[in-house]
């Protein structure tokens, strides 16, 4: 007798969340040399941390052995301040991830729905299934969110709408315009969770905080993980209106925003040269990938983020024949998009060696 029968059938049946392979990993298995590994597979700052946040992290290193503010004051206050929103608008988490957990531990039940588009952000639809709900998703034309068709699926049982933004992992936005529209026709009883997650590295951004600023049932979800190169840290934010904010606040954890991490995010907020570097290591390197690409006459959806959906065959093989030698990208066949892959954007030598890489596995297969 197993003791699977005893669990919940639908945490059984989930496929679980794969993130990109592991550079050590990818080492051990495939006896490589990890200094020689490239890793564009999970998003993350090619330049790494910010400056300023290693050095809180070393101020803060000998005081964990004491719990860290549980309600993550200094933190929150620096947000809302720069933000221009009270503490009662901010809501810390373990990766803007656990704020969509949040929001589903809050909103969601067997009785209700989520909606989502299409090539969304798969870890909307794992966690509607592991709390029960229906899962809507809405057809997203040239891997755009339709926020008008995504309006018009809305019914009473409604409780979540998810918009990625720019989206993951197509790296397509939508605009102020379409949004306002989509604001304008969500109903009380639906909060609109806009995940921007690249927000920073977006030249002409829409301001969604106004909607939180109006008192709107909608949570904006930020992170640490990208632009600001804390991804080990595991620290993002949701910015709610009071009521919203309050329910969130009810299902957080003790302490799910360790010190190093308020710390590092605190410092890294104000590391503006930092940020700079990587929005302008961000866009050479969009322009390379964008470039050879075409060059190649391979298909790629032009991209606002820190990555790029390409278009290459059979993504999957594609993937382990680039990781055999030490390139790192990511398949997408989990996002029903099989004969494509999503490469992060690194640094120089790393985008050239993905892209020589790249012609060795194409060259093979012509």
């Amino acid at each position: 007798m197993s003791i699977q029968q005893f669990a919940n059938q639908f945490v059984c049946d989930l496929v679980a969340y794969e993130p990109g392979k592991p550079i050590e990993e990818t080492a051990r298995e495939l006896g490589l040399d990890p200094e020689t590994i490239v890793k564009l597979a999970s998003n993350e700052n090619p330049l790494g941390p910010a400056p300023a946040a290693i050095e809180a992290m070393k101020n803060e290193a000998a005081g964990v052995h004491i719990y860290p503010d549980g309600g993550g004051y200094k933190l929150r206050q620096a947000l809302a301040n720069h933000h221009g929103l009270g503490l009662e608008n901010v809501v810390l988490g373990n990766g803007s991830n656990e704020i969509i957990e949040l929001l589903c531990h809050c909103f969601l039940n067997p009785k209700a729905e989520l909606i989502a588009a299409e090539h969304a952000f798969v870890v909307y639809k794992l966690m509607a299934t592991l709390f029960g709900a229906k899962y809507v998703e809405v057809a997203d034309p040239d891997f755009i969110h339709d926020l008008d068709g995504m309006a018009d699926a809305i019914t009473e049982d409604t409780r979540l709408v998810f918009i990625a933004n720019p989206n993951n992992p197509t790296g397509t936005m939508v605009n102020q315009e379409a949004l306002d529209r989509f604001m304008d026709r969500l109903p009380d009883h639906v909060v609109a969770v806009l995940d921007e997650a690249y927000y920073e590295f977006l030249d002409d951004a829409p301001d969604t905080v106004k909607y939180v600023r109006e008192g709107r049932n909608v949570c904006v979800l930020r992170t640490f993980s990208k632009a600001y190169g804390l991804a080990g840290l595991r620290i993002g934010y949701g910015l709610a209106s009071p009521q919203v904010a309050a329910i969130l606040q009810k299902a957080r954890q003790p302490f799910n925003a360790n010190s190093m991490a308020q710390a590092a995010a605190l410092a890294a907020m104000n590391d503006s040269e930092h940020v700079a570097k990587t929005m302008e290591t961000n866009r050479t390197g969009l322009a390379f990938y964008e470039q050879a690409f075409a060059a190649r006459d391979l298909e790629y959806v032009p991209s606002a983020a820190n990555f790029v959906l390409v278009k290459v065959g059979d993504g999957d093989d594609l993937f382990s024949k680039m990781l055999r030698k030490g390139v790192i990208v990511r398949a997408m066949s989990g996002y029903k998009l099989p004969e494509w892959v999503r490469i992060s954007i690194g640094t120089m030598p790393e985008n050239e060696r993905c892209i020589e890489v790249l012609d060795e596995v194409l060259g093979d297969e012509a």
